[in-house]
C-alpha cells in the first residue's frame, strides 16, 4: 500500500487517541454500524483533502466500513497529527499522505498521490484537491460522480469556480449544514482557537484588548470564547449587518486600522486575502501577538511585514518574534496559518462528530442518487441535517416535542387568526 507518513512507530499511540475521540462522536459511530451492514459505499474511490486529526481518522473508518476505497492526504501543512497518519496506514490499511510540517512542494505531492488513486468522490477542506483536479489533472473529471466541501473558505472558491464556469462537477456544501456551521464553526473554532493561541503562549486573556477580524461563524464563537476568558473583545468587519450583529451582541466595533493601536492580540477569520497589513503593523503596540484560525495562511500579510522587520527570531514552539526598524515587537503564531490546529489539536471530537456525519450522509446520498446533480454547488439535504440534529440530541439524552395535529393544521392554514 503506497502511502508517505512521518513514524510508523507511532501508530499504536495515534490508535488509542482516535479510540479516546470515538467516545464522543455517537452519531458518526451509529452511521458506520449502519454502513457496516449496508455497505453504501462498496468500491467507491473516494480522494479526502482534510486536516488529519483524531476525528478525521473516525471518519475515514466509517467510509471504509461502507466499503469505501478511501486515500487520504492533509490540507494544511502544520495540522497533522503525525501518529494519526501512522495509525490509519498501520491498523486500518487507509493510504495516507500527510506529515506535519511538510513544505509546500510536498504537499501538493501528496495531493496529486491522492489523486493518482482516481477518486470518484473528493471530500475537501478548502478545495486546493479540487483546484488542483481541475487545474492539472483535468483527465481525471470525467470519473468524478461530486465532491463534499467541508469549509467557508472551500465553498467561497468553489462558487467562484461555478460562477465562472469552471467547476466541471456537483458539490455539496458539507460547510453550509446547520448541524455543521451553526456548531463546528461556532462552538469548535471558538473553542479549538482560544486553546491554541493560549497553548502558543502561555498569556492571560483576562483584562486583554483582543481583537476578533470577521463576525461569521467563526467570529462569532471566538468572540463569546474570548469574552468568556475575561478578555476586552474588538470586532472589525466589513459587513455593515454582521458589524450591527456584534454591536447588539455588546463587542466593540471598529475599523482594524482603529483596533491595531489598542488589541493586545488578534486573530483573524475571515477567509480573506490580507486582512492585517503592513501599515497595520506598523501601529501595534510592542509585544502584541498575531494569529490566524482562517483556513489559509493569507489573512495576515507576513511578506508586509518581513519589508518592516529589522530581525527575526523564534520565542517558542510556535511564537516568532518580529522586531521592527523602530525596536517594536510583534509576534506571529504559527507561522499565521490556523493555530487551532497548528499549535492546538482542532476541534472537539464532539461537534466533529455532526460535522462529519454530514460528510458520510452526503457521500452516501451522492452515490445513490439515482438521478446525478448538474454541475453546481448545493446544500445538505434538509433531511440528512434534521437527521444528524434528532441524532445528536439522543445521544445526550435530550428530546423535543412534537406538533399535535391541531398545531400542524394551524400552521399551514391562513384563515384561523385570533
Amino acid at each position: 500500500m503506497d502511502h508517505d507518513i512521518k513514524d510508523s512507530s507511532l501508530a499504536d499511540e495515534g490508535r488509542l487517541r482516535i479510540e479516546w475521540a470515538n467516545q464522543s462522536m455517537p452519531v458518526l459511530d451509529r452511521i458506520k454500524k449502519r454502513f457496516e451492514k449496508e455497505r453504501p459505499l462498496e468500491g467507491i474511490r473516494v480522494g479526502a483533502c482534510l486536516h488529519v486529526t483524531t476525528e478525521t481518522a473516525s471518519l475515514m473508518q466509517t467510509l471504509k466500513a461502507g466499503g469505501a476505497q478511501a486515500n487520504l492526504c492533509a490540507s494544511n501543512p502544520l495540522s497533522t497529527q503525525d501518529d494519526v497518519a501512522a495509525s490509519l496506514v498501520q491498523h486500518d490499511n487507509i493510504p495516507v499522505f500527510a506529515i506535519n510540517g511538510e513544505d509546500n512542494k510536498t504537499y501538493y505531492e501528496h495531493i496529486n498521490a491522492v489523486l493518482d488513486a482516481k477518486p470518484q468522490i473528493t471530500l475537501d477542506d478548502g478545495a486546493d484537491l479540487v483546484s488542483t483536479l481541475h487545474s492539472e489533472r483535468a483527465e481525471l473529471i470525467d470519473g468524478i460522480i461530486g465532491g463534499t466541501e467541508e469549509t467557508t473558505t472551500g465553498i467561497i472558491r468553489l462558487r467562484s469556480m461555478a460562477d465562472d464556469g469552471v467547476l466541471k462537477y456537483p458539490i455539496i456544501a458539507v460547510n453550509d449544514a446547520k448541524t455543521k456551521h451553526f456548531f463546528d464553526n461556532r462552538y469548535g473554532t471558538g473553542q479549538s482557537t482560544i486553546d491554541g493561541i493560549i497553548r502558543a503562549t502561555n498569556r492571560l486573556l483576562a483584562g486583554s484588548n483582543f481583537v476578533v477580524c470577521g463576525y461569521g461563524w467563526c467570529g462569532r464563537g471566538l468572540a463569546m470564547r474570548s469574552r468568556g476568558m475575561g478578555a476586552n473583545v474588538i470586532v472589525t468587519e466589513v459587513d455593515s449587518l454582521k458589524a450591527l450583529e456584534a454591536v447588539m451582541d455588546g463587542f466593540r466595533v471598529m475599523p482594524i486600522e482603529e483596533a491595531a493601536k489598542t488589541g493586545d492580540i488578534f486573530c483573524t477569520v475571515t477567509g480573506n486575502i490580507n486582512v492585517i497589513r503592513k501599515e497595520h503593523f506598523n501601529i501595534m503596540k510592542d509585544g502584541a501577538i498575531v494569529s490566524n484560525s482562517g483556513h489559509f495562511n493569507v489573512e495576515l500579510d507576513l511578506k508586509g511585514l518581513e519589508e518592516i522587520t529589522a530581525k527575526k527570531k523564534k520565542m517558542r514552539t510556535f511564537v516568532e518574534e518580529y522586531t521592527l526598524q523602530d525596536g517594536r515587537r510583534i509576534n506571529v503564531l504559527g507561522e499565521g496559518r490556523l493555530i487551532n490546529l497548528a499549535a492546538a489539536e482542532g476541534h472537539p471530537s464532539s461537534v466533529m462528530d455532526m460535522s462529519f456525519a454530514n460528510q458520510a450522509l452526503s457521500l452516501e446520498y451522492l452515490v445513490k442518487n439515482t438521478s446525478p446533480l448538474a454541475v453546481g454547488v448545493y446544500p445538505v439535504p434538509e433531511a440528512i441535517d434534521r437527521r444528524i440534529a434528532e441524532v445528536k440530541l439522543s445521544s445526550i439524552g435530550v428530546f423535543v416535542d412534537t406538533l399535535t395535529e391541531e398545531q400542524e393544521k394551524y400552521l399551514s392554514s391562513w384563515n384561523m387568526g385570533t
